[in-house]
């Protein structure tokens, strides 16, 4: 299990393999983003994307989906987030893309409100198959930190004062 001590400013993290589909692409955008050109190649070849692009929303699921595999294989005793900063989508994510996710720690600190939370920011950088940047954000994250273990002569010295 991670805690907020073993969260290091500057570690980077590479994970994640998300084929994008064009079957997913148009689903998510009839129900979430129907602009034209996420559902229709006719339409999206006469606009700068060329083809049928993700939505950038649909591009932010993908990742969150890959960041939640993530966390499952490496334990964290996280608090969830209570944002992202500087959210960019760079380049169109398109079906046959494969994304992948890497994040650098930027900064980390101690809650002062909540001493056993620690808080720290990463900058996210999603890139497709060729290593191009298609989306970058900064996240905040939320985690605990490490319990302390208190011995039973501590316990009872709280627990009787003298």
């Amino acid at each position: 299990m991670q805690y907020f001590e073993d969260v290091e400013v500057g570690a980077i993290a590479r994970f994640g393999a998300y084929a994008v589909t064009r079957e997913e692409v148009v689903a998510f955008a009839a129900k979430y983003d129907p602009q034209p050109f996420h559902l229709s190649d006719a339409v999206a070849a006469q606009t700068h994307f060329g083809r049928l692009s993700a939505s950038g929303w649909h591009t932010c699921a993908m990742v969150m989906s890959m960041v939640v595999e993530n966390l499952r294989a490496n334990e964290q005793a996280g608090l969830g987030s209570p944002g992202i900063d500087e959210l960019r989508w760079v380049k169109p994510v398109y079906p046959g893309d494969m994304l992948g996710c890497e994040t650098e720690v930027l900064e980390k600190r101690r809650s002062e409100k909540r001493p056993e939370m620690g808080i720290f920011r990463s900058r996210m950088t999603v890139r497709n198959q060729d290593g191009e940047v298609v989306m970058t954000f900064i996240s905040t994250g939320l985690v605990s930190t490490r319990p302390t273990v208190t011995t039973t002569v501590e316990a009872e010295v709280e627990a009787h004062p003298s």
